[in-house]
This record gives structure tokens, C-alpha cells and sequence, in this order.
């Protein structure tokens, strides 16, 4: 008796795990034929078996032996299966009595066999692990018998692999001997892709042998998706002519399209790699034009300054040379990353067209009318490039287009484009991002776009502005089309706020996009508008109930959803025990104040009084009904002016104010006013 079950990991106490066992019991019926009451005759070799055991283990045994079929009529001792190789089927028979099967020890020609055996007889999983087994022991002698065989059992996952296979051995899969056996279909399918990239005329003569030696079936579905335009003149009159396979009129058809289309209309060929940058020296890339080319495809995205680390251009007097790249062989893409300078505050505004022969170029993105900074990750429908050219048309400190670090490369993660713009469905307003706040007040820059909605008190955690002077502005790296939006306005008491939020493109012209100056808003906000390409987000406060600054958290765009909707704007909350503004009954002065309030939709309310905020979640719970919620309220009216000797002291840090108003890092809470003078320089961040 085999001792492999030995090696099994013990069963955990009470549990009974005696498998191998079986599996070898059942075997050994295999072996002996004991009780066995049907007889498979498969290509003259007889094979006894029982017919419970192959029912239970397949629907189309089961439909052949107790379906009510001719086979399945009382007497019936012997069925014939026809177009069933022996070999391959005596092996699928002790899988299904056994569940095992050593795939190592079966020569190629029988796996195929067996997978189409497994496929036959509807068992799914041993379908499924000699098609991974396949996947690993692809190659140029075996890939067109098992893509033939993927393709005819629609084995998608398979199928795919293999094609990714012969695309990188393209001219080899050519001039093997089993390229001649594909099918009609499978040829078709395999040279119609635009990634199976070899010399065209290679792929015309590799379509002519195959006629020769499947002389029964017609070429000429093939021959439709072979790219004559991409043939030479001498090719087309003395090689494609000479076979009799294209009628004279395809070929002047292929001729007149090649003088009279644009280079880049031609449909080109070219090899594709997935989500690996391709624009590398090791791959046989170059920058051919541009300043200080050496530092662009280095891979160094740290150690840049004034001085290196870029590559650059003149804006004024290029002519739209631009800094061009040339890519080691034609490459399918449809992604490229640059990272512009981005130590200071700059913005650029550029172009990106991509050639094949660096003559006739196709512009794929066009941000000549957008401010962009830092890192750039743009798509566009995918396209055949050799050359690749960035050209700088406007740079908001001088009149150079420096370029850090340049990628190109082919991703299968889906994108969606409006307007030739990303249209983005995760946060893209995140310093991870290249996000940056550019206007508004606090401790740190990028509080209001770090992604923390957790740690936020009186004293930090949040971006602000005075009332009725400036705004919090926040610059994303590159243009979007953006639709959704949400902001947590501060939330530590019960204070509510009005404000408008408006986008633009050049911080020239604003959009409206969300205007709540009529409605009082807490907590979590979240807005739906039209689409709209947006580079800068500018949230301006109207009103605050508590003093005159404007508190936002967080802010992001697109909206998260993955909360669903509990997490939206509150429509309406009213606090049954007195207005915000009315004096404090005598009674709440003995203890906090729980006052009710009702809330249509929107997140829970409910805070603590403590600064602590380590119970903060975004999760929150809708309140559907009337909820009782602790606020450190503030009833009274705001303190008196600080005098002139108040305001000469140093205002930070300070605890929180004993009347329930945030401590303003950035000015005094007494006043009212966001008096920057006041902040110690290291902490401020005001940037116009």
C-alpha cells in the first residue's frame, strides 16, 4: 500500500480524515474489477467499471447510464465510445474512481487528450489543473496544438496565455512545423491581433504554406486580416502576386492606401508588454532630442534639484521639437507617467505625440490648456509607437520645460476617458497623489488632503480660512473629469456651517458646483454634479455658528461610496433643546447637555467631549430615528475683543476654550480673526 497519505498534516483532534484511504480502496476497484457491471469498449480496449461510481462522479455519466438513454436500458452490459483514445481514457478513469492524476508522468500528446476527455465528460476540475499545467510547460513545439485545443473547447483562460506566448515568439511560431496543423478559426484569431508582431511579409509567406498543406480549406478568411499596407512595393508585385493567393485589386487597394493615408493611420504591428515600463535603456530606449538627455530614462525620481537630474527644453524657440524618445522596437501602449520639476510651486502645461517613423506624429494627450505639476499619469486608447515626444507649452516660473523621469507602458487595468481626460474612480485630490493645497491656513500643508479623518481636535487636524477673506484651494496634479465630491467639515461640537465649493481648469474661470450658503452643514458632506474637467477645487465658507473661520478635515474626488449611502450631506438637524445661539438653560449648567435631535439622513452625530479622537470612524451609522447625543455645546454669546496687551502674547499652543470654540492654531478664537502674524512662522502655510 502506497504510505504517501503518511505525509499528510495530522487531522485536528475530533476530526476523522481517512481520504487517502479511500481514494486507495477505490482504486483498487479499478485494478481487480470486482462488482463491476458495465463495459467500455474504447478503441478495441475493454474497460469494466461501475456504473454508481461514474454517475456520481459525472452529470454525463449520469445522463448515459440511468438517463433514460438506449445505454441505460435494463441488459445493457457493453457501451462503445467512439473517437476516444484508449490511453488518454484508461488515465481519466482512475482520476474519476481515484481523484488523482500525476500530470509529470503523461507524455503531451495524451494530456491533450485527456483534456479533451475531462472537457467531454463535464469534469470541471481537471479541466481547469491540466489547463494551468499547460500554461507552465508552454512552448514553441507544443503552444499551437494546446492554443488549438483552448480555442475549440472556449478554455478563455488558456487561450490567452497561449496567444501572449506566441506573441513574444511571433517569427519562431512562424516556421514551426505545428504552426501548419491551426485551424481556420485559430489562424484567423491568432494573426488579427495587432500584438502578434512580426514582419508582415513573413506572416503572408507563414499563411501561404498553410494553404499548401491544408489545401481543403479555403485561405481566404485568413488572408482578410494579413496587413498588405505594411508590405514593401517589391513585396506586393513580386512575392504576394506571384502566389495567386490576393487578386490584383487588393493589391492596388494595398498600395494606394500606403500613398495615400497617413503614416500613423496605418495599422501597425507591435509587441506588447503588460504593465512594465518599456521606455528603458535596458529595453533599447533613448531620448534623440532635448537637453540633458542622460537624466530622463535613469529611473532616479529622488535626487533632482535646479541643477540635473531632468531633461529639458526651450518653450520659446523649439518649433515643437520638443524632447523626443525613441523606444527600443514599435511597442503597443496606452499609459505614460512623466514626473515634471516639481521643488517649487510651477505649474506646466505641454502635449504628448507619439510617431512610428518620427515624421508624421499624433498628438494623444493635450494639456496645452491646463496647469499640471508633478506626477502625470495619463491614458489614451492604445496605439503602435517608436517614438514618443513631450513638448512644453507653458511654464508658470520661466520659459524651460524640465522633464524628471519618463515612462510608457500597456496596462490591462480598465480607465475611462471624457474629453481625451481620466476619469478617475478613486480619490485623486491625496498627496500621494501630487495633490497640493495651495490656499487655506494649518499646521501642515496637505492636513486637508492626507487621507487622516481620525486624528483631528481643537488644535490640529484640519485646514481653515477666515470668513469673508480668501478660501482653501487645492491644485490636483493633472486635469480630471470629476462628477462626485466629499469634504468632513470640523465636528467636534455642534457647530454648523454654509459655503460653495467651484472648480476650474486655469484659476481663471470658476464653475459652480456645490452651493450650501442657504443650508446649515455638518460632519461628512457629500455632492453629485455633471461631470466637469477640474484641475483646481476651490471651498470657500460663508457662515460658521460657533466663530468666523471656516474648518474643513478632509476633502476628496471622487467620492468614496464604498460606505454606501450612509455617508452624505445632513439635510436637516434639529436640536429640541434650544436654538445653538439661545442662552444655556441654568440646568445644563450643572452637567452636559444632551440634547435630541433628528436626523433625516446623513452619519451619525454623536462626539465625544474628550480632544481624543482615537474613537473617530468613517463607518458611520445612519440615524434613522430620534438619537440622544452628547455635544459640549457653546450657548452663549462669543467672548468680548482681546485687549491689545491679549494680543501681544503668543497664542499657541492653547487649550481649548472653556466655552466649547476650537483652539485657532492660526489666530485667536476671542476675535474671531485668522490673524497670521500671530502664528510662529515654522507653522504656517499660506501660499498665494
Amino acid at each position: 500500500m502506497c504510505d504517501h497519505h503518511h505525509l499528510r498534516s495530522p487531522a485536528p483532534v475530533g476530526i476523522v480524515d481517512h481520504v487517502s484511504s479511500l481514494s486507495e480502496n477505490f482504486a483498487e476497484l479499478v485494478e481487480t474489477e470486482d462488482y463491476a457491471d458495465i463495459t467500455f469498449i474504447v478503441d478495441g480496449a475493454r474497460f469494466r467499471s461501475h456504473k454508481v461510481i461514474l454517475a456520481a462522479r459525472s452529470e454525463f455519466f449520469r445522463a448515459l447510464l440511468y438517463g433514460g438513454m438506449k445505454e441505460s436500458q435494463p441488459g445493457t452490459t457493453e457501451i462503445e465510445l467512439q473517437d476516444t483514445p484508449s490511453v488518454a481514457f484508461s488515465a481519466l478513469l482512475k482520476y474519476i474512481y481515484t481523484g488523482r492524476m500525476n500530470l509529470v508522468e503523461i507524455q503531451e500528446e495524451n494530456l491533450l487528450d485527456i483534456l479533451s476527455l475531462s472537457h467531454r465528460f463535464g469534469f470541471v476540475e481537471l479541466e481547469s489543473s491540466i489547463s494551468d499545467y499547460l500554461k507552465a510547460i508552454l512552448n514553441i513545439r507544443n503552444v499551437c496544438h494546446i492554443y488549438d485545443l483552448a480555442n475549440i473547447y472556449s478554455l478563455t483562460s488558456l487561450c490567452n496565455v497561449c496567444k501572449d506566448y506566441m506573441d513574444r515568439h511571433a517569427q519562431e511560431v512562424l516556421t514551426c512545423d505545428s504552426f501548419l496543423s491551426l485551424s481556420q478559426t485559430s489562424m484567423r484569431d491568432l494573426i488579427a491581433r495587432d500584438s502578434f508582431c512580426a514582419p508582415e511579409i513573413e506572416i503572408f509567406r507563414a499563411v501561404s504554406n498553410w494553404a499548401e498543406h491544408n489545401k481543403g480549406q479555403d485561405p481566404t478568411p485568413i488572408l482578410e486580416v494579413v496587413r498588405l499596407q505594411l508590405m514593401g512595393m517589391h513585396e506586393l508585385l513580386h512575392v504576394v502576386r506571384d502566389t495567386g493567393l490576393v487578386s490584383s485589386d487588393a493589391i492596388l487597394d494595398a498600395i494606394r492606401i500606403q500613398t495615400e493615408s497617413r503614416d500613423m493611420d496605418l495599422k501597425y504591428r507591435g509587441y506588447q508588454v503588460l504593465e512594465e515600463n518599456i521606455a528603458t535603456t535596458r529595453l533599447g530606449a533613448s531620448v534623440i532630442r532635448g537637453e540633458m538627455k542622460t537624466a530622463l530614462l535613469d529611473g532616479d525620481t529622488q535626487n533632482y534639484d535646479l541643477d540635473r537630474g531632468f531633461t529639458r527644453h526651450p518653450i520659446d524657440d523649439n518649433s515643437g521639437h520638443g524632447i523626443v524618445i525613441k523606444l527600443g522596437k514599435p511597442y503597443i501602449i496606452n499609459t505614460v507617467k512623466l514626473l515634471l520639476w516639481d521643488k517649487d510651486m510651477r505649474s506646466y502645461s505641454y502635449y504628448i505625440e507619439v510617431s512610428m517613423d518620427d515624421k508624421d506624429y499624433e498628438r494623444v494627450i493635450d494639456h496645452t490648456g491646463y496647469l499640471c505639476r508633478s506626477w502625470q499619469k495619463l491614458h489614451f486608447p492604445a496605439r503602435v509607437v517608436r517614438y514618443v515626444k513631450v513638448v512644453g507649452t507653458h511654464n508658470t516660473v520661466n520659459r524651460v520645460f524640465h522633464l524628471v523621469s519618463f515612462e510608457c507602458f500597456f496596462t490591462t487595468r480598465l480607465f475611462h476617458l471624457d474629453r481625451g481626460l481620466v476619469v478617475p474612480t478613486e480619490n485623486v485630490a491625496t498627496d500621494k497623489n501630487s495633490a497640493l493645497v495651495i490656499e487655506g491656513v494649518s499646521r501642515t500643508r496637505n492636513a486637508l488632503i492626507n487621507g487622516n479623518t481620525h486624528n483631528y481636535d481643537w488644535d490640529s487636524g484640519y485646514t481653515c480660512h477666515q470668513l469673508g477673506s480668501g478660501a482653501i484651494c487645492i491644485q490636483l496634479a493633472q486635469p480630471y473629469v470629476l462628477s462626485t465630491m466629499r469634504l468632513l467639515l470640523w465636528d467636534c461640537d455642534d457647530r454648523s456651517y454654509n459655503f460653495y465649493i467651484e472648480v476650474s481648469t486655469d484659476q481663471q474661470k470658476w464653475v459652480l458646483v456645490v452651493d450650501r450658503r442657504q443650508e446649515s452643514c455638518k460632519s461628512w458632506q457629500t455632492f453629485a454634479f455633471d461631470p466637469l474637467p477640474v484641475t483646481f477645487i476651490r471651498i470657500v465658507g460663508t457662515h460658521n455658528t460657533a466663530n468666523e473661520v471656516f474648518h474643513c478635515v478632509h476633502f476628496e474626488s471622487p467620492a468614496d461610496t464604498s460606505v454606501g449611502s450612509l455617508i452624505n450631506s445632513v439635510a436637516t438637524v434639529s436640536v429640541t433643546s434650544g436654538p445653538p445661539n439661545s442662552p444655556r438653560p441654568a440646568q445644563a449648567q450643572q452637567g452636559p447637555a444632551y440634547p435630541l435631535i433628528t436626523v433625516d439622513r446623513g452619519p451619525s452625530l454623536s462626539r465625544s467631549s474628550s480632544s481624543s479622537t482615537s474613537s473617530r470612524s468613517e463607518s458611520h451609522q445612519s440615524v434613522a430615528t430620534a438619537t440622544r447625543v452628547h455635544f459640549p455645546q457653546y450657548y452663549g454669546p462669543p467672548p468680548p475683543p482681546p485687549s491689545a496687551q491679549q494680543q501681544q502674547q503668543p497664542l499657541l499652543p492653547q487649550p481649548p476654550p472653556p466655552q466649547g470654540l476650537p483652539s485657532l492654531h492660526l489666530g485667536h478664537y476671542a476675535g474671531h480673526m485668522l490673524q497670521q502674524q500671530d502664528v510662529p512662522e515654522a507653522d504656517r502655510m499660506d501660499i498665494h
